[in-house]
């Protein structure tokens, strides 16, 4: 099943009784009004309606509800961002796009890289690229080449609070313990819903403590 899938199913899944009976947004107009509305449910069903049918300028409009009152509308949009970024506009681009996940997945790690590298040679203006590149580069070790495609990243989507959130990742990995701590805590301001940033932050800060009070 894919993301878009899933996300409608959850959505179907979560709805209250009545409010599964309504019909959703079917056009865009209806969609960007009920991203405004006061019921909780049409704002997800709204975001779920954009995150399939948006295109990449639409972020805006979901990252206003990854702040919204409800946790349950923040979860829809943040997928939704994921969503959207994953969508490149090419066909083929998307279907390397997949295998290469499937590859990385699969520990195929080399064969992930490699089919990475053609989809950035092919489309480098894609920032979801060179995001799925610094991913496996990580995964198998190579932490400045993973910062370097992170840098990437941000250069064509600045808010990718997954790339944010993996600067973080790899400077632990690289025991800069500060640098994590910064680079996750700016993925919080874009994100504030990422909990296990949260517990990597808190963990990261008494493992501090415990190596600054040895030294002492």
């Amino acid at each position: 099943m894919n993301k878009a899938l899933l996300l409608q199913a959850a959505l179907a899944l979560t709805l209250s009784p009545g409010a599964a009976f309504r019909a959703p947004p079917a056009t865009r107009e209806e969609a960007l009004a009920a991203l405004e509305s006061p019921v909780t449910e049409r704002r997800a069903e709204a975001v779920v309606w954009v995150a399939n049918h948006g295109r990449m300028e639409d972020t805006d409009l979901l990252f206003k509800r990854i702040h919204d009152e409800s946790p349950f509308v923040r979860g829809f949009a943040e997928h939704g961002l994921w969503l959207l970024w994953s969508r490149s506009g090419d066909g083929d681009i998307d279907r390397a796009m997949a295998r290469g996940v499937e590859q990385m997945e699969a520990g195929q790690l080399a064969e992930a890289i490699a089919t990475f590298s053609d989809v950035i040679r092919r489309r480098p203006a894609f920032a979801e690229g060179w995001n799925k590149r610094a991913t496996v580069y990580y995964l198998a070790g190579e932490y400045r080449k993973s910062l370097a495609d992170c840098d990437e990243v941000l250069k064509r989507n600045p808010r990718h609070f997954g790339a944010l959130s993996g600067y973080g990742q790899i400077y632990f990995k690289l025991e800069e313990f500060d640098k994590a701590i910064a680079w996750w805590r700016r993925a919080l301001e874009v994100n504030p819903n990422m909990v296990g940033v949260e517990i990597n932050i808190r963990s990261t800060e008494e493992l501090l403590k415990e190596k600054r009070g040895r030294s002492t």
